[in-house]
């Protein structure tokens, strides 16, 4: 006779206890454990250690997403000094990034974290093969980085966490400072994206009533004599049309348009709390712990750049300095307030 299927689970539990007991456990322990699931033992983390060349261009700050960046990535268990090397670099120009870019393919890093438009560009011109995480860029589609944002088809992929919005950034400052006349717009010859701006800036202030005063900088020591010549009278604000010197002179630019005694408009929170009067752009803290996330750890697990979709940064933020307001005698409006998601007293 066919033993029954509840004789057989009797069965195979009494053959366990036999077997746990000649490996030393007690009958009343096999027993226990008889009744139990048996649970596989958590997977080790990888012995393999992971190489990471991450750079940015602009040597008087460091990107606000890096430390977010480094925070996420060791809570997803890559941690420095363990089975994580991250080799980072905070350049003067777009020449050093590309000797660096060149330099990450020489060591073969295991994937590159490229800050803004300069080093995308950089990586991009070095490598075809090692991943790349672009962060902060500008529109990477009309830069020539992906096909689509859908599906960037080749080895770079990341956050646009700088939308060109120079419209935006025009008509919120025109609101901020209705006395607004003439607004100083610095532009860097030799950045790519500047002539796109400038269209933008050039319509947008026209609508507006606002004229520009456009001045030329690539250094220090330009960004020196164009504040240097201004006379009162001349410009009523300052706007920076080319994200080079936005990301290599931030420092510099604060501290000539406040001796100036000029209200300055920005795209980074960081910079309004530094003493720039207005912002409007992303989060760009967010944006490491997003791109943690969404990106290199997806990649150091084998999924390939050319399928995972470019995203846009989540938010957009007004972020405004009252204290600056008060030392430069603006009265902001209550309407520009009310539609502030930060204001600095």
């Amino acid at each position: 006779m066919e033993p029954s299927a509840q004789t057989s689970g009797r069965l195979g539990r009494r053959q366990f206890v036999r077997t746990m007991t000649g490996l030393g456990l007690s009958a009343a322990g096999a027993s226990l454990l008889a009744g139990c699931s048996v649970l596989a033992p958590p997977e080790k983390p990888s012995a393999r250690v992971f190489r990471l060349g991450v750079f940015h261009v602009g040597t008087d700050h460091v990107p606000p997403s890096l430390q977010t960046l480094r925070e996420r990535l060791a809570s997803l268990g890559y941690e420095e000094q363990n089975n994580l090397e991250l080799d980072w670099r905070n350049l003067p120009d777009e020449e050093a990034a590309l000797a660096t870019a060149q330099e990450f393919v020489r060591n073969r890093v295991d994937l590159i974290v490229a800050f803004e438009n300069q080093t995308a560009r950089a990586a991009k011109a070095a490598t075809t093969e090692i991943p790349v995480v672009f962060l902060h860029v500008e529109d990477p589609v009309v830069n020539g980085w992906v096909q689509s944002y859908a599906r960037p088809g080749g080895n770079l992929t990341g956050f646009v966490g700088q939308p060109d919005l120079p419209d935006k950034r025009v008509e919120f400052f025109k609101e901020t400072v209705p006395e607004l006349h003439t607004l100083l717009v610095l532009t860097d010859p030799q950045d790519p994206s500047t002539r796109r701006v400038l269209m933008t800036v050039h319509r947008t202030a026209g609508a507006l009533n606002v004229g520009l005063l456009e001045r030329e900088a690539t250094d220090q020591a330009d960004l020196e004599r164009v504040f240097g010549g201004l006379r009162p009278g001349d410009a009523d604000g300052v706007f920076i049309a080319s994200q080079t010197l936005l990301v290599k002179h931030q420092a510099l630019i604060l501290r000539l348009s406040l001796e100036k005694r000029m209200p300055l408009m920005s795209q980074r929170r960081e910079w309004v709390e530094q003493g720039a009067l207005v912002s409007y752009g992303p989060n760009l803290a967010r944006t490491g712990r997003a791109a943690a996330d969404h990106y290199i750890d997806k990649i150091l697990k084998g999924a390939r750049p050319a399928d995972l979709p470019v995203e846009q940064a989540d938010s957009l933020e007004l972020t405004i300095n009252l204290k600056t307001a008060r030392a430069l005698g603006l009265a902001i409006p209550q309407s520009v307030l009310a539609q502030a998601t930060e204001v600095f007293q």
